[in-house]
C-alpha cells in the first residue's frame, strides 16, 4: 500500500528509513539529508502490513516541473517492486496536479531503474554527498 502525505504526517515513518539508507548505509552526512524541500514536498510511503518499508518524495518546482528524490527502500525489501510502486505513485500524483516534466538526481547505480520508466540521463556525472550522480528527466 502506498500513502502520499505531507512531511508533518510522513516524517515519523519516512525519517527512520532515510536515516538507515542514506546516512547509515551510504554515509550521507545527516545535515545534508533533510533539506528545504521536505516541508513542502509530497512524501510517498510504502507499507507492508503496518510497517513502512520505503519512501520517496515529490517536490513541485516552477514551470510544472516535479523533482523526485529521497527514494529509499529498506534493504530486506529491495527487488520486490517497492521502488517501482513509489515512483509510479509520485508520477501519477504529479500528473494529476499538472506536472509535465519530472526530474531527479540519480545515483549511477539507479540509472537503469529509472530508464525503465522512460527517464533519460542528462548532462555530466557529478558528486552529491560523496556519491556519483547524474540528472535524469521524464517529459510527459
Amino acid at each position: 500500500m502506498i500513502l502520499i502525505q505531507s512531511w508533518a504526517d510522513a516524517k515519523q515513518a519516512a525519517w527512520p528509513i532515510r536515516k538507515r539508507v542514506f546516512i547509515e548505509e551510504q554515509g550521507v552526512p545527516e545535515e545534508m539529508e533533510l533539506d528545504e524541500f521536505d516541508l513542502t514536498a509530497q512524501h510517498a510511503l510504502a507499507y507492508l502490513n503496518s510497517q513502512c518499508i520505503g519512501t520517496a518524495r515529490l517536490a513541485s518546482m516552477p514551470e510544472n516541473i516535479g523533482r523526485i528524490g529521497r527514494m529509499a527502500v529498506l534493504p530486506a525489501h529491495r527487488s520486490e517492486g517497492i521502488g517501482s510502486q513509489l515512483l509510479n505513485a509520485l508520477i501519477t500524483k504529479g500528473k494529476a496536479q499538472g506536472i509535465t516534466q519530472f526530474e531527479l538526481h540519480a545515483q549511477l547505480s539507479a540509472i537503469p531503474f529509472y530508464e525503465r520508466f522512460g527517464f533519460i540521463a542528462q548532462g555530466d556525472i557529478y558528486d552529491e554527498a560523496g556519491i556519483a550522480h547524474r540528472d535524469m528527466m521524464l517529459i510527459i
